[in-house]
């Protein structure tokens, strides 16, 4: 049986928030740490909490840590041992093994991404504009009154004008496929695949090959906790509109390109199924948009190319172990909209996402080693994923068709990682373990 009330609710739930704010947070002294963490223990919901409230709630609290920032609370130096080496490294160190590099090198991150004084993450999402704002007012008071705890750096997220939270800002709409856990009361949709063990996604619980060894100890920290792959991509609009304008035929043609590019429309609706022309109504019916496999449906790619976004990070019935690589996926949006058919204007506007799964390189660094930057994917010898990939202007796109294919050569960098982290997310237990250390941080 799922723990619910004691793990937390962004793991299990999706709250009806439209903004917020990430805040990314340094601890000076482990009192601090502590004094700010016991601040909003009350505050962070767990599982069983933001369900039975979801309807009157108008905030909610994630609460997440960096292996330094375990280390700055004061955890001892035999448990933080205990934790994963990728966790323990972090994602700064490992950019090679994640393609991080060039542009997407972490000399590039911003807002302090990059560097060992990242300790946390408040997440801060909310259901209005004014709701937001009182709750980044109250934590901007707590953070005043705290000594021993500040503010790295923050972004503000929003919903993306004029589609919703549901979209990104290049119009596709977004957070369709996700898995279902046994035992979390949530049904699969057709074409979602089966139910998979908890331990997939969070620890202390058998995941698809039983039960699991080697967790973070004390007990405390490897149970009902998780940890998250932190992702800040900006979206190039102007550049991916002006790419599609000069390399397709017509409104049509750029409509049709950059589903290619997806895997999906812009409604949602998948290649698979709508593989000439849009259809709103299947985009919109979880009942049908996932209800699609590869391997008999579209095995040479000539409705959803074999290199596109969706068929590389969902790659169905055509990947071996496919239920040890799935990840749960949170996030929203940043930066306003680009109006259409206006030039760059120069703003930061992106996707702000964290991948939760219970191990980072089988799951993770797996799908972004392998899926997203291999360029034998499916054997198509000089690819990247087109949408979220790391492009240099080397790498190809390839549309299956007949009786030619059509090979775009050249594709640019429609999106940049602007930052990224490894994050730990404790239990409701655990992070009131945390608050009861008495040590200090290690040297």
């Amino acid at each position: 049986m799922l723990e619910l009330d004691d793990i937390q609710h962004i793991l299990l739930t999706r709250t009806p928030a439209i903004t917020g704010r990430y805040e990314f947070l340094t601890f000076d002294t482990p009192a601090g740490g502590r004094a700010w963490l016991t601040e909003l223990l009350d505050k962070t919901q767990s599982a069983t909490e933001a369900v039975a409230t979801m309807d009157e709630s108008d905030r909610w609290v994630t609460l997440a840590f960096t292996w330094t920032g375990l280390r700055a609370l004061g955890v001892p130096e035999d448990s933080l041992a205990t934790f994963p080496a990728e966790f323990r490294e972090g994602m700064a160190a490992r950019a090679s093994i994640l393609g991080d590099t060039g542009g997407n090198a972490p000399e590039h991150w911003v807002g302090g991404l990059a560097g060992a004084d990242l300790h946390a993450i408040a997440i801060l999402f909310a259901r209005t504009d004014e709701q937001c704002a009182m709750s980044i007012a109250a934590h901007d008071e707590l953070l005043a009154r705290t000594a021993g705890v500040r503010s790295l750096s923050h972004l503000d997220l929003n919903a993306t004008p004029p589609f919703n939270y549901a979209h990104d800002h290049f119009g596709f709409r977004d957070r369709l496929s996700q898995p279902v856990m046994k035992g979390s009361g949530e049904q699969p949709t057709p074409g979602s695949g089966d139910p998979l063990e908890p331990g997939e996604f969070i620890l202390g619980y058998p995941d698809e090959n039983g039960p699991v060894a080697g967790l973070p100890q004390p007990q405390v920290l490897s149970r009902n906790g998780s940890y998250l792959a932190y992702r800040r991509l900006y979206e190039d609009v102007a550049l991916f509109r002006d790419y599609l304008r000069e390399n397709a035929d017509g409104a049509e043609g750029e409509e049709l390109l950059a589903a290619k590019f997806m895997g999906r429309w812009r409604s949602g609706a998948p290649l698979v199924l709508a593989p000439d022309k849009d259809d709103p109504e299947l985009g919109a019916d979880p009942m049908r948009n996932n209800d699609f496999n590869y391997k008999d449906d579209d095995p040479f790619g000539y409705a959803c190319p074999l290199g596109s976004h969706a068929r590389r990070l969902n790659p169905r019935d055509t990947a071996h172990y496919m239920n040890r690589r799935r990840m749960i996926r949170r996030g929203a949006t940043y930066g306003e909209a680009l109006p259409d058919g206006a030039p760059d204007d120069g703003v930061d506007r992106g996707i702000a996402a964290f991948i939760i799964c219970a191990d980072l390189v089988r799951q993770f660094e797996f799908a972004q080693n392998v899926w997203i930057n291999d360029k034998t994917f499916h054997e198509l010898g000089n690819e990247h994923d087109p949408i979220c990939g790391t492009q240099d202007g080397t790498m190809d796109f390839t549309v299956p068709k007949r009786p030619i294919r059509k090979v775009h050569k050249g594709i640019p960098a429609f999106t940049a990682l602007k930052g990224g982290a490894y994050f730990f997310l404790p239990g409701i237990s655990a992070l009131r373990y945390l608050t009861e250390l008495t040590g200090e941080d290690q040297p």
